[in-house]
């Protein structure tokens, strides 16, 4: 769940860039499109990484107890 959600929020951000260059948005209150469309992608990217890198983590061990047990 959290990968399908970081994917989300880097699409928002990719949306964002792409209004951005169009001219649609300028601004968003105080802040620039681009520094929210950055803050955006970066918190989505983290949580992709974050959840490709538990799951691999977790592979690893169930592996690893996997051959525990074969050995002994």
């Amino acid at each position: 769940m959290p990968r399908l959600i970081g994917y989300a929020l880097m699409a928002i951000a990719a949306a964002l860039a792409l209004a951005q260059r169009r001219g649609a948005i300028d601004s968003v209150g105080p802040v620039p499109v681009a520094a929210l469309a950055l803050l955006v992608g970066m918190i989505g990217v983290m949580l992709v990484f974050t959840d490709l890198m538990v799951r691999g983590l977790y592979a690893q061990i169930g592996a690893a107890k996997r051959d525990e047990g074969d050995e002994g």
